[in-house]
């Protein structure tokens, strides 16, 4: 349920596999559903003792700005919390780190480039 809203909002230019994960029958898939039509999503995964990745979350382009994201993502590093993690961080579009930042999230020195399209890994404690 989640791969067609990732293809739609990350990469629509990619074929549809582009955005499975391998892992992602081991993570945890939030969804945000507004009247009955889902239109955010995120993964969970975990990646170290204590240490949790989201991945993949994305909101439909015509419902971003309207608190959707804001109200998963918060929900996620409940949850995160809830399931004893002290750590979550991300890979973030350079372009979308200050969203990220309104979370907690903190910047590291670690970056790279997919597909022309420069990222940035984000961290925060729980």
């Amino acid at each position: 349920m989640v791969w067609p809203l990732r293809h739609e909002v990350m990469w629509p230019d990619m074929p549809f596999d582009f955005v499975k994960l391998p892992e992602d029958s081991n993570g945890t898939h939030f969804g945000l559903f507004v009247a009955n039509e889902l239109v955010s999503i995120a993964s969970l995964f975990k990646t170290g003792e204590g240490i949790a990745q989201f991945r993949k979350f994305a909101t439909k382009i015509e419902e971003q700005g309207k608190g959707y994201g804001t109200k998963l993502l918060l929900h996620l590093i409940e949850n995160a919390q809830e399931k004893g993690f002290h750590t979550l961080w991300c890979n973030a579009r350079v372009d979308k780190t200050n969203f990220y930042k309104k979370f907690g999230m903190l910047e590291t020195e670690k970056t790279y480039t997919k597909q022309n399209i420069k990222f940035v890994i984000l961290r925060m404690v729980l």
